[in-house]
């Protein structure tokens, strides 16, 4: 039979796009991943991601290049293909101690590239595209006793011109906004250097993609993302050298594998929702869990813009953490020169005779410190320094907490996102769940899956929060938007200390509402949640929103997204113990009716305590109103505005 011209080019380009380009799905059919391989005209490896709408597929990010470099060797353009593997299904069951929800579940599809470049050395591209994302990493399965030094990586996010994109410019200690950018372009002094996680909207499609990265190691450093070259290229850089770590990148014997790099895809609902970061991280390595409990805390430092080091002070927040029965107290900064009527010994037991749990703040003495240099004089009052720098100072440390009956510490002022630092955050949390400490990290890089690996790990900062109502008057226009658009960024990779829910002033003012403060506690979530403002602010509210707080949950069995779009609202709904707690959030500067959808209720009939806007931002109204599944509550908010709820099943 003869072939016709047309039709012999048309099987010519099909056996080359499948010898040349693997596709790989996800389960539920939602996500593929075309992986481009090398040939003759191209050497370089791509990856495009799509994503499934009605009927068919829309590119959710555009071929993206893929590569990684060491010192002695290049594994970018020179690569060729030696073995694919089979293509595995993922499936994986866990329990997390703090997050979204108490069983996660995942299912994946995993395949592995290995190729090998022109020096005929190894290398693997692993992918697994899950329901709700994708990941990948790169892996040298040789093994080399010479550390080798790995520099770089050429792996580049393609977005698409002018998508809706939220971006933090970067800051080593990640407290930055998250505005919206069409145009890719930073603002001020930014290098065009962001950091994770980063999220876009696929053009003008429902379909967005939050870009970060999880399962970091002691062999791996963080990256960020810098889109210097091109507005819409977004290439994977490793941080820069510090004096203490004078290298670019890891440094490391083989076998290796680099962190996971994560891509969250589908609606806001599904980024919101996703567990991919803790899903690809190794799984608990503690034989025992049943010590550590989230919980409310007591936090003494945000009023009074000061550390600890008057007992008085202290015993105050004890007391009142006693009547709102919250289970925690934060003892702060200076506490090791606590005087006025007791030291650090008599503050802890002063706050054991309560049967309130004392935690306390140690200065992680990375972060530039040197107490003869007059520019980091402030340092030298961030006490106390040095004390946990090595393994012997945490051991004894540690042993003396334990023995004087401390919970847990908070780790402040961490130097940056270089591999010594991501030794040092592991190292701290692997000793401390040595002597059952639990842990909050300050000052520090965002949340990269610890939580699900040492889940003595409760929570991190890594966020613009309520702390900057000290430092300037910034956040006081933007906290609205801004509070609207950490649900949908910081907050989906990992617990955030945002020290929220504050009803009078510090510093600078919040002109956020008394109900979108309250309500700040169910939309964001933290294993330990640090209540910032004083003890009378608190026992002076109205007995429903006194109860709302005493009796609060920080470790959740669910997470829904009832609605929402970044600075513009948030309704979020959580559950604890057969009981829904529900906030809504208006990030607008003028009045908004959020809608709450109660349509994720089990059949049968319930009761929303709800608290919402009074006459003015000050003001409650709390009523109570019987609902089922399936209605919608029409909430009028004031500007930046909000409410909160109590959600419990009526008794037949």
């Amino acid at each position: 039979m003869r072939i016709k011209p047309l039709l012999l080019c048309v099987i010519i380009f099909c056996i080359t796009i499948d010898l040349h380009a693997q596709e790989i799905f996800s389960p539920n059919g939602k996500i593929k991943v075309v992986v481009s391989l090398p040939n003759k005209t191209a050497n370089e490896i791509y990856f495009t991601t799509f994503y499934k709408v009605n009927n068919g597929f829309i590119e959710a990010m555009p071929a993206s290049p893929l590569g990684i470099n060491r010192a002695d060797e290049q594994f970018v353009n020179n690569l060729q293909l030696t073995k694919e593997s089979k293509s595995i299904s993922i499936h994986d069951r866990y329990q997390i101690v703090c997050g979204k929800r108490l069983l996660c579940e995942n299912f994946g599809t995993e395949k592995t590239f290995s190729f090998q470049n022109s020096n005929h050395q190894p290398i693997n591209i692993v992918f697994r595209v899950y329901n709700d994302g994708v990941a990948f990493r790169y892996e040298f399965p040789d093994r080399s006793f010479t550390a080798k030094n790995i520099l770089d990586e050429a792996t580049t996010y393609n977005f698409p011109d002018n998508t809706n994109r939220w971006m933090q410019p970067f800051e080593a200690a990640y407290e930055n906004f998250y505005p919206l950018n069409k145009t890719g372009i930073g603002e001020g002094k930014s290098r065009q250097e962001w950091g994770f996680p980063a999220l876009y909207q696929v053009n003008d499609q429902p379909v967005y993609v939050l870009i970060s990265e999880a399962n970091i190691s002691e062999n791996n450093c963080a990256a960020k993302l810098s889109n210097l070259q091109n507005k819409n290229q977004y290439k994977v850089v490793y941080p820069e050298q510090r004096k203490e770590f004078p290298h670019t990148g890891v440094v490391t014997t083989l076998p290796w594998s680099s962190q996971w790099h994560t891509l969250i895809i589908g609606k806001l609902s599904d980024i919101v929702e996703s567990t991919l970061i803790t899903d690809v991280s190794k799984s608990n390595q503690l034989k025992e869990t049943n010590w550590i409990k989230p919980g409310a805390v007591s936090w003494i430092y945000w009023a009074n813009n000061n550390g600890s080091k008057d007992y008085k002070k202290v015993v105050e927040y004890v007391d009142g953490a006693a009547a709102m029965r919250w289970p925690y107290v934060l003892i702060d900064w200076q506490w090791d020169i606590m005087s006025n009527g007791g030291n650090i010994i008599d503050a802890v037991n002063y706050a054991k005779s309560k049967n309130i749990k004392p935690l306390v703040w140690y200065n992680s003495s990375t972060n530039a410190i040197d107490t003869s240099n007059n520019s980091n004089d402030w340092f030298k009052y961030a006490t106390p320094l040095f004390r946990l720098n090595t393994p012997e100072k945490r051991a004894q440390e540690f042993s003396w907490l334990r023995k004087i009956g401390v919970y847990g510490i908070k780790v402040d002022f961490f130097a940056g996102d270089q591999q010594d630092m991501m030794k040092y955050y592991i190292d701290i949390l692997k000793d401390a769940a040595k002597y059952q400490l639990m842990v909050n990290f300050h000052g520090a890089t965002v949340p990269r899956g610890w939580q699900r690996t040492y889940p003595n790990l409760m929570t991190t900062e890594a966020v613009y929060g309520a702390e900057w109502y000290n430092n300037g008057p910034t956040l006081t226009n933007k906290a609205a938007a801004h509070n609207t658009t950490l649900p949908f960024t910081r907050n989906v990779v990992g617990a955030m200390d945002y020290t929220p829910v504050t009803f009078s002033n510090s510093q600078f003012p919040h002109i956020t509402s008394y109900a979108h403060e309250l309500a700040l506690a169910v939309v964001f979530e933290s294993g330990w949640q640090h209540f910032a403002d004083k003890p009378d602010a608190y026992h002076s509210l109205p007995e429903d929103e006194k109860n709302f707080l005493q009796n609060f949950p920080t470790a959740w069995e669910d997470t829904k997204l009832i609605d929402g779009y970044p600075a513009e609202k948030v309704i979020m709904a959580r559950k604890k113990n057969g009981i829904w707690y529900v906030g809504g959030l208006n990030g607008k500067d003028e009045r908004q009716t959020l809608v709450l959808n109660v349509n994720f209720l089990k059949d049968g009939n319930y009761e929303l305590q709800l608290i919402k806007d009074g006459h003015d931002d000050k003001s409650f109204l709390s009523e109570k109103i019987k609902v089922k599944k399936g209605d919608t509550i029409k909430v009028e908010c004031l500007a930046r505005g909000g409410f909160a709820g109590v959600i419990k099943k009526m008794k037949e």
